[in-house]
C-alpha cells in the first residue's frame, strides 16, 4: 500500500491521540505510536491501534527513534490545569524541557514537519469584549500547564527553517467521543453528568466564557496543517474552534439541558474560576479554508457524545472513576509506585 506520509504520533494513547490515530490511519497515512502508556488502560471500548506502537517516555528518546519520519504530532502532555497543578516539576520536564527536546531531536533526525498541540489555557483572564488573535493579543497564563505549553511553543517555532516546518496548533477545549474518553473537560463532564445522574452541576456562576471545539473537528485541523502548503502554515500558531466557537459555560450547560431535558440544572457557586476568555479563528477558518472544514457544533456534536454513552453503556462509576479522570488515574499510578518503593524498602 502508498501511504500518503510515514507519520509518528507522540501521546497516541490519550483521549486525543486514539482519536487522532483512527482519522488518520483511515484517511491512508502510515502511523507510529509513541506513548509512556500512563493512561493506555483508560479504555472504554475497543481502540484502532497505529501500524506500530513503541511504548516510551518521549523525554527518553533519541535522534535514532526519530529518523525515517515525515511528520510528528506532538501531542504528549500533562494535559490541562488540574494535572498540571498536580506535579509542577513533571507538568515542567514533560510539557516544556521535554517537548522542546524532542523537538530538536526531531529537526537534527531530518524530520520535516513537526505539528506542536499547544493551548488556549494560556490566554488566561483577558477581556472578553474582544475575540484574542494568535499573535497580538496578550499572554496571560496562570496555571503551570499554560505556562509550560507557552514556553515550548514559543521555543519551537524558533527552531523553523526551510528544511524542518514548525507548527503550533492551540485547540479550544475539547468535547466528543472517544474510546478513552474524558469526563474532566466541560462539556464532556456536564453531559456525562446529566447522563449518568440527571443534574447539571455547575460549579461556578456559569460566567467565565470558553472556546469548544469536537474532537474530530481537531483531528480535521491537524490534517489541514499535513496538506497545506508550507507557505501558509511554517512557524505560525492557529488557534482551533469553530464559527462563533465562543460560549459561556452557561450556555455549555443550557445545551445539555436541550439534549437531556428531564435533567436539573444546578449553579452551586462554589468555586470561583477566574479563567475567561473569547478567541478568534479567523486565520484557519480564512487562511487554511481550502483544508480545513470543521463539522460539528456544539448540539451535534453533544448528540454524537450522547450515542457513544449509549454504545458504551456509560455508568456513574465510569464517569467518576480513573478510566474517565485523568487526575484520579495519575493519582493511582502515583500510589502504586509508591507502593512498590515501599515493599521494596520493606
Amino acid at each position: 500500500m502508498n501511504f500518503k506520509s510515514n507519520i509518528l504520533i507522540t501521546g497516541n494513547l490519550g483521549y486525543i491521540g486514539t482519536v487522532l490515530t483512527d482519522y488518520l490511519k483511515n484517511n491512508n497515512y502510515h502511523i507510529t505510536g509513541m506513548d509512556s502508556g500512563l493512561f493506555k488502560d483508560c479504555l472504554l471500548c475497543e481502540e484502532t491501534l497505529p501500524h506500530k506502537q513503541i511504548l516510551k517516555d518521549v523525554r527518553d528518546i533519541n535522534c535514532n527513534d526519530l529518523k525515517n519520519y515525515e511528520i510528528i504530532v506532538y501531542l504528549s502532555a500533562i494535559s490541562n490545569d488540574p494535572l498540571g497543578e498536580f506535579d509542577k516539576k513533571i507538568t515542567n520536564d514533560i510539557n516544556y524541557i521535554g517537548a522542546v527536546n524532542f523537538a530538536k531531536k526531531a529537526k537534527e533526525s531530518g524530520v520535516k514537519k513537526f505539528i506542536f498541540i499547544s493551548s488556549q489555557s494560556m490566554y488566561g483572564i483577558s477581556e472578553t469584549t474582544k475575540e484574542l488573535d494568535e499573535d497580538n493579543s496578550k499572554k496571560n497564563p496562570i496555571t503551570e500547564y499554560a505556562k509550560t505549553k507557552w514556553n515550548a511553543e514559543k521555543e519551537i517555532l524558533k527552531l523553523n527553517n526551510e528544511n524542518f516546518t514548525t507548527i503550533s496548533l492551540r485547540p479550544s477545549t475539547v468535547f466528543g467521543s472517544s474510546p478513552r474518553l474524558r469526563c474532566d473537560i466541560v462539556f464532556n463532564n456536564l453531559l456525562a453528568c446529566a447522563y449518568t445522574t440527571n443534574e447539571i452541576v455547575i460549579k461556578s456562576d456559569g460566567s467565565p466564557w470558553r472556546p469548544v471545539i469536537h474532537i474530530k473537528d481537531v483531528c480535521n485541523a491537524i490534517e489541514a496543517t499535513i496538506k497545506a502548503p508550507i507557505n501558509l502554515v511554517a512557524a505560525k500558531s492557529f488557534n482551533i474552534g469553530i464559527p462563533d466557537g465562543n460560549f459561556t459555560v452557561k450556555e455549555i450547560a443550557e445545551t445539555v439541558k436541550d439534549l437531556l431535558p428531564n435533567s436539573n440544572l444546578k449553579f452551586t457557586g462554589e468555586h470561583t474560576d477566574s479563567r475567561t476568555y473569547k478567541v478568534s479563528f479567523n486565520r484557519i477558518l480564512i487562511g487554511l479554508k481550502d483544508y480545513y472544514k470543521p463539522e460539528f457544533d456544539l448540539k451535534s456534536g453533544g448528540k454524537e457524545l450522547l450515542s457513544f454513552f449509549e454504545k458504551v453503556n456509560l455508568t456513574y462509576e465510569d464517569f467518576i472513576g480513573y478510566k474517565t479522570n485523568r487526575l484520579v488515574c495519575l493519582k493511582e499510578n502515583y500510589k502504586k509506585k509508591f507502593d512498590e518503593n515501599l515493599k521494596k524498602i520493606k
